[in-house]
């Protein structure tokens, strides 16, 4: 006779509504109802690890959880980290063409500073980095200071290891392979890793950028990309407040092709599709 198995645990519009209201909060990001499949989906590896019957039983342990460690695992386990080496290239172009360019212009001493504000697991970083690299004099790498951040605990630590599958850079020029990358040997076949001369560059941390005020810095450049997608009006404004405070004058704020600002207060100059910069030098 064959062994008849536990349903999976049912998500309540209940469930679903306190759920969305604890990450919301926590997060800025919005969960609609269209997204309960996908959360549920997404946290059942969460009951099944602490051994919980429902969703219910669940959430009054989320919600007791004084240390944060489980709120911190719920957001690691719905935020999405799909990205790419140079992804919408034409952006890294820019960087290049126009960004570094003019940074190039000014007093040697004053360093390059930018941020991935929405790092993922790091490729944007690493392509930030290498864009640099290869724009900026070797004797003058040591100007270059990167930040990058994100949500999630679990993708930072993937991307400080800064090793990837063969496949994830398979659409790179060769000479980008050979200067940048390493290729992985024995136990290590079919991976490659950063070089150290792009690792070191990059500071990672995890940060969530609804309750950044100020970091003590400000930066020439800024990517937050595919991020303001999951956030409602109200978080995008704050978080591009503050994104804008913490750029240099003239400094760039790089988004993705589908985010635009048509409904966010700010003193951003368009410059092509996703790019804009504050006004100043």
């Amino acid at each position: 006779m064959l062994e008849v198995q536990n349903a999976a645990p049912r998500l309540t519009s209940s469930d679903m509504r306190k759920i969305s209201e604890l990450v919301y909060a926590k997060s800025g990001i919005a969960l609609r109802d269209s997204k309960r499949a996908m959360v549920m989906a997404r946290l059942q590896k969460r009951l099944w690890h602490g051994g919980f019957a429902s969703f219910s039983d669940y959430l009054k342990h989320l919600e007791g959880d004084e240390s944060g460690a489980e709120l911190t695992a719920v957001l690691d386990a719905i935020t999405t980290h799909h990205t790419s080496f140079f992804r919408e290239v034409a952006h890294f172009h820019y960087l290049a063409s126009h960004v570094v360019s003019a940074l190039l212009t000014r007093r040697a001493s004053r360093p390059i500073a930018g941020w991935s504000a929405a790092c993922s697991t790091g490729e944007e970083a690493y392509s930030i980095a290498v864009t640099l690299l290869d724009r900026v004099p070797i004797a003058q790498h040591d100007r270059i200071r990167l930040l990058a951040s994100d949500l999630s605990k679990q993708a930072i630590q993937t991307a400080r290891a800064g090793v990837y599958q063969l496949n994830r850079v398979a659409h790179l020029p060769q000479a980008t392979l050979r200067r940048h990358f390493e290729r992985g040997i024995g136990e290590q076949e079919g991976l490659v890793r950063l070089n150290r001369s792009v690792r070191r560059l990059i500071d990672f941390r995890r940060l969530n950028l609804i309750e950044v005020d100020k970091l003590g810095a400000s930066f020439d450049f800024i990517f937050c990309r595919n991020v303001m997608i999951y956030f409602d009006c109200e978080a995008r404004q704050h978080v591009v407040s503050m994104l804008e405070r913490h750029l240099t004058p003239g400094g760039y704020l790089f988004l993705s092709h589908s985010e635009g600002l048509s409904e966010i207060n700010h003193g951003l100059k368009w410059c092509m599709p996703g790019v804009y910069r504050r006004a100043g030098a």
